[in-house]
């Protein structure tokens, strides 16, 4: 699940997905992240320029926060399911680096299979300095559909924290190289982290 659906306020309203590093957009950097995958839904403005068979969905009301999209992706992965895989990517597509943490998670999540600890909801990546990133994880698909079950019975998720969505997850800590969490949120951070801010 590619999350691209923000109003990015602080770019003045240029879409993030489609600024560019390295020759390729945010989005399509995500999708690199994201190879590998069953399915991927992107929820957000469709572009046009989706790969064949990528699900589609937008956050109610669009602009609602992280936390409706989260619940938009999966309704679109579950009105799509046919035998589907247990755990699911939820990425920004902020994160031109992502793609670096996602085999980190993966491992990490594979190794606590091999132990007892069968009852492991996710892994969320955290950078070296401790900070949680819970818009670059692997989380359980039935976990999380519970979880935005429950939300939805108190009050939906409209603007709603993702912190708060995840609270009762039992999920991995799991430290990511380097720069791998690093988004982009303002101009400063697109030139800090060489995102042009020119479109495609």
């Amino acid at each position: 699940m590619i999350l691209a659906g923000g109003k990015s306020s602080r770019l003045g309203g240029v879409p993030k997905a489609q600024l560019k590093y390295d020759g390729d957009t945010l989005l399509g950097r995500a999708f690199a992240a994201a190879r590998g995958a069953g399915r991927v839904a992107v929820v957000g403005p469709d572009p046009g320029t989706l790969p064949a068979g990528t699900l589609t969905a937008r956050e109610d009301p669009p602009f609602a926060g992280p936390a409706a999209a989260i619940e938009a992706g999966l309704l679109a992965l579950d009105m799509n399911a046919e035998g589907g895989a247990p755990w699911i990517l939820v990425l920004a597509c902020d994160m031109p680096h992502a793609g670096d943490a996602v085999p980190v998670l993966l491992a990490e999540l594979a190794r606590n299979a091999d132990t007892e600890n069968t009852g492991t909801e996710g892994a969320m990546a955290v950078s070296p300095d401790g900070r949680k990133q819970p818009l670059l994880g692997i989380y359980r698909l039935s976990a999380l559909q519970r979880e935005v079950r429950a939300a939805a019975g108190q009050g939906g998720l409209a603007n709603a924290s993702v912190f708060r969505l995840l609270a009762s997850l039992d999920l991995l800590a799991v430290p990511v190289p380097e720069g791998s969490t690093d988004d982009v949120d303002t101009w400063d951070d697109a030139a800090a982290l060489g995102v042009n801010g020119d479109l495609p």
